[in-house]
């Protein structure tokens, strides 16, 4: 019975990890953005720093920064607004560029690590992984559990594993869109200022 127990609960953290993960947000705009004007393998990279952002998420939650955070409103209110703080600036900056976003780049001077940097900035101030890991998934490990901890790093890797995943598909989906979206400056205006 504690088996059984204890394979449901796992099977309802795949399952509202997949959900968390599919719901679109910031990770999924910025890697879907990068297929649109950049192509796959910009996505990719975008892909890969939006999940690495997760790794300090895992790390407060492993840490009891869970608790530090329930206990103190302000902390936690600090920090969705230093992550609101950080998104309306690269809003900002991407709203006031000036001319038409080009597709085809010939030299960009954004650089793979820089792509990566911001995917993880991005993510390591998104409020809603500081619910999930530090609120949300310690209710997925089941009370006789011996090593809690093990558990907590195997299912942030479980975790981490389908963010990378589908935020590929989301970007290659979107680069296949590039050529729509090179052929129509409204649309390109539109996907700018989304």
């Amino acid at each position: 019975l504690v088996y059984v127990m204890s394979t449901m609960m796992l099977l309802d953290f795949y399952i509202t990890s997949l959900i968390v993960v599919l719901i679109p947000g910031t990770g999924v705009i910025y890697t879907v953005s990068h297929g649109l004007f950049k192509g796959p393998l910009i996505s990719i990279v975008a892909a890969l720093g939006c999940t690495l952002g997760i790794l300090p998420h895992i790390m407060a939650s492993l840490l009891g920064l869970a608790a530090v955070l329930q206990a103190s409103f302000i902390i936690f209110q600090i920090f969705k607004i230093l992550g609101v703080l950080y998104l309306l600036y690269m809003a900002w900056g991407i709203w006031s560029e000036s001319g038409e976003l080009e597709i085809n780049k010939p030299k960009d001077n954004k650089t793979l690590i820089s792509v990566c940097v911001e995917g993880f900035l991005i993510n390591i101030l998104n409020p809603k992984l500081s619910i999930f890991f530090l609120a949300f998934l310690p209710q997925f490990i089941p009370k006789d559990t011996q090593d809690p901890m093990y558990l907590i790093i195997v299912m942030s890797l479980i975790f981490m594993a389908m963010t990378f995943g589908i935020f590929v598909i989301y970007g290659i989906v979107a680069s296949q869109f590039r050529t729509y979206v090179a052929n129509s400056p409204k649309v390109r205006q539109w996907a700018q200022r989304s």
